[in-house]
């Protein structure tokens, strides 16, 4: 590199990787989705879309024909003298590079828009057209690609070009559709195709050979150096540009190197992504206020350096800070004093315990002038002569809130646990912080708390901040550290929002036939529904007492009952009811029952529960007699072989898979063991074998009879043993549905098998429709503040 005469040599590479290019890559996003929405626009609503062109054109084509015919000429000179005049730019301010892609933007737009259902259409440009002006431009002017060609050129040459002449040639590109309205045309839907298409093509192009923001500006650089009496003789590379700045090494002529540090526009729209995002996802006292520029950020990072290098606390003190051209920013300080602490403890054999108090007393230092870290990584820790020193200041805040501070406190015992040990680093902070601060900090000691550029360093930094938790419960005698919760929603209640979002979507058909529902309610026996709604409740009676003896009746059954109606919401807002069984699960668990013991719990509830539920159903099918007709619920020939496959797919899966087998024999095999082990206990004791089983009785019957009473709150029709037996079978095919909580299939089952026993459509649709509001839709209502509950009082 050659500045004033001087030759001044660079080590290293400048070049910033592909992938960190968050400014081009953000075009390209931003060009996908013009297109797509262009392209669904056009699909979905193009009758509205051409409508509405037509409607606007004549309210303002308010033009006479002499005026817009000159407009339109005027325009489509403009338009049609556009790219020459871009290439003339370019030639002029030597940018050879360039015309390659220019040239490569113009003909990929092009060619991707002359592709037709018979193949490739090529332009039909003329220019003996015919002696009309107007005639000529509009094979030009209304053409998509034209508007591409346009769109993509200007793209790839605008961040080369000056932003005056980039303003105006965009204002003239985008005029096209005012100026159709204007003449009292209609905008072509396939001209804005044209333009999206068009920037796509030159936003790819562009993030593949490059824009200005990322050349270094290292001339500029080395004269506001020399400005403030710096001479540099040579430049090295000490990081490249990445996620962070580029970090360079200046040598001056007999003087210790100084640290150079560039930030580009690159960094600047990465930082606006973590900010927003951090913005949303936590809450405002846990994430620092937004930076409203490049400069500013690197000018608070600046003057925090100094507010920390006044109290003797910093490893460095800022220089520097001035603007670059292409609005890159410079920042510049002496090297870092003393070594860092990963440094110093990987080469020490055993850490002194002196050093880690010197670590928290600097930390105390800092705090008590009001000012938070924010970034106490162990390269960030410096130690020199004895003294713990601070480096960095990117996320520092003065005036630190008591979150911050709790955050530092954290973020040091995770860092000094990883290098001193738990133990030891603990008791330094309980001696340097004080029990309660510590047991404020320990809160915020998990995943969503603790930033991700203090855990990767870190091997196994998950497992480690719940060892430093449990350590701090240990030295302070507590019983548990309740985790702090940092962001605006916790992962349950983001979970448990998807899935009710999920309920009302696949219950929308079904919503839809309130209306009749509600006609029909008008001619209901309200008391036979009230029954229904009492009957129903036997459902939770039986499967909360039912679950109590699997447990062996180590868990409250109170409790068990309340968890049955939060177990509607769980139960039927997943598919097959997985959520239910890992409630119930949950539930154990923290009602101290082992993972495997209360898994194995449920699990046997489950057996016991589907052998009742095929005893029943043999039962009620004999008792039913001849005259039941049960072909309308066998499965046809083509899905039996279908679930046969399957089953077969899977066995073979299961024996030929290594890691299958491992997972029957590691994960399966321990809970199967425990089920089969309960079952034979249960031979042992005969009277809580038969309240299980009396239990898994009353759910299944207290449905079916839940179904009679909705069918006779309608006129009746058929009798109680048809009932269930619809109830049972319908239910067991409806139960295998994808959709949660068998919306749809359950409805659809339970109606086809009243109507094909016999029953009346009249009578069978609102019968099934009050029985799933009866025994689904209102429980699920009750169910969401239970569970709520539940978890305000840790018992889920």
């Amino acid at each position: 590199m050659r500045v004033d005469g001087r030759e001044i040599p660079v080590t290293g590479s400048l070049l910033q990787p592909l992938v960190r290019r968050t400014s081009d890559i953000l075009r390209v996003f931003i060009a996908l989705i013009l297109l797509a929405a262009v392209i669904a626009g056009s699909l979905i609503t193009r009758s509205e879309w051409e409508a509405l062109e037509t409607s606007v054109s004549d309210i303002v084509g308010i033009l006479p024909p002499e005026l817009s015919d000159t407009v339109y000429l005027l325009y489509g000179v403009a338009i049609l003298a556009l790219p020459f005049a871009i290439l003339i730019q370019l030639i002029v301010g030597r940018h050879w590079r360039l015309l390659a892609g220019y040239a490569a933007a113009a003909l990929v737009a092009g060619v991707a828009l002359s592709f037709t259902g018979s193949g490739l259409a090529a332009p039909q440009w003329h220019l003996d057209v015919s002696a009309q002006l107007n005639t000529f431009l509009s094979q030009f002017l209304d053409d998509p690609r034209w508007i591409a060609m346009l769109a993509a050129v200007l793209t790839v040459s605008g961040p080369w070009l000056p932003k005056r002449w980039r303003r105006l040639w965009w204002a003239l590109l985008l005029l096209f559709a005012p100026i159709h309205l204007v003449v009292s045309s209609i905008v072509p839907a396939r001209s804005m195709l044209g333009l999206a298409v068009g920037y796509l093509v030159g936003a790819i192009i562009v993030l593949a050979v490059g824009t200005p923001a990322l050349e270094v500006p290292l001339v500029s650089a080395v004269e506001a150096l020399e400005r403030l009496g710096h001479r540099v003789t040579a430049f090295r590379v000490i990081a490249p540009a990445g996620s962070g700045p580029l970090i360079l090494g200046a040598s001056r002529d007999g003087q210790p190197e100084l640290v150079v540090e560039l930030y580009g526009k690159n960094q600047r729209s990465r930082g606006v992504i973590r900010q927003v995002s951090r913005w949303l996802a936590f809450r405002s006292s846990e994430s620092v206020p937004a930076h409203a520029s490049l400069a500013r950020a690197v000018e608070h990072r600046a003057l925090m350096g100094i507010a920390v290098a006044d109290l003797d606390l910093a490893a460095s003190k800022p220089m520097a800070v001035t603007t670059l051209d292409r609005g890159w920013e410079m920042f510049v300080r002496p090297f870092s004093r003393g070594t860092s602490l990963h440094a110093l403890i990987s080469d020490q054999a055993r850490p002194h315990d002196s050093l880690l108090e010197k670590v928290w007393g600097a930390l105390v230092d800092l705090h008590a002038r009001q000012i938070a870290h924010g970034d106490l990584r162990a390269s960030e820790i410096r130690i020199d002569d004895g003294r713990a020193l601070f480096d960095g200041f990117t996320h520092a805040e003065l005036g630190a809130s008591e979150a911050q501070i709790q955050s530092d406190t954290a973020q040091l015992l995770l860092t000094t646990a990883s290098l001193f040990g738990v133990e030891p680093a603990v008791k330094a902070a309980l001696a340097a912080r004080g029990r309660d601060r510590v047991l404020a900090a320990s809160g915020r000691l998990t995943r969503s708390a603790m930033p991700a550029r203090l855990r990767k360093p870190i091997p196994d930094s998950s497992a480690l901040l719940g060892t430093i938790r449990d350590e701090v419960t240990r030295q302070t005698d507590i019983e548990k550290i309740t985790p702090e919760q940092v962001t605006r929603f916790t992962r349950n209640q983001i979970i448990q929002l998807v899935l009710l979002i999920g309920l009302v979507y696949v219950a929308y058909p079904f919503i839809s036939q309130v209306p009749t529902f509600v006609t029909e309610l008008r001619s209901a026996n309200w008391w036979w529904a009230l029954a229904g709604l009492l009957v129903s409740a036997l459902t939770y009676v039986g499967a909360a007492a039912a679950l109590w003896a699997c447990a062996f009746e180590l868990v409250r059954y109170r409790y068990l009952l309340i968890m049955q109606i939060a177990n509607t919401f769980a139960a039927t807002s997943t598919p097959a009811g997985v959520g239910g069984l890992a409630l119930s699960v949950r539930f154990l668990q923290k009602n101290g029952l082992g993972a495997v013991r209360a898994t194995a719990a449920v699990a046997l509830q489950q057996t016991v529960q589907v052998v009742t539920h095929v005893a029943l159903l043999i039962l009620f099918s004999v008792a039913a007699g001849r005259d039941a007709d049960l072909s309308h619920f066998v499965p046809r020939g083509t899905l039996l072989y279908l679930i046969v496959g399957i089953a077969l797919g899977a066995i073979g899966t299961f024996m030929f898979i290594p890691k299958a087998r491992r997972w029957l024999r590691t994960e399966v095999r321990p809970q199967l063991t425990e089920v089969l082990g309960s079952l034979a206990q249960l031979a042992r004791s005969p009277g809580r074998f038969l309240l299980i089983v009396l239990g898994s009785v009353g759910t299944t019957l207290g449905a079916a009879l839940a179904l009679w009473a909705s069918v006779e709150a309608f006129g009746g029709g058929t009798t109680f043993v048809t009932v269930t037996i619809v109830t049972m079978i319908g239910g067991t095919l409806a139960s295998a549905a994808p959709t949660p909580g068998g919306v749809g299939a359950v409805e659809a089952a339970l109606i086809g098998g009243l109507t094909a026993f016999g029953l009346p459509v009249g009578v069978a649709v609102p019968s099934v429709l009050l029985y799933r509001v009866l025994t689904c839709w209102l429980p699920v209502f009750c169910g969401w503040p239970t569970l709520r509950w539940l978890q305000r009082n840790d018992m889920v």
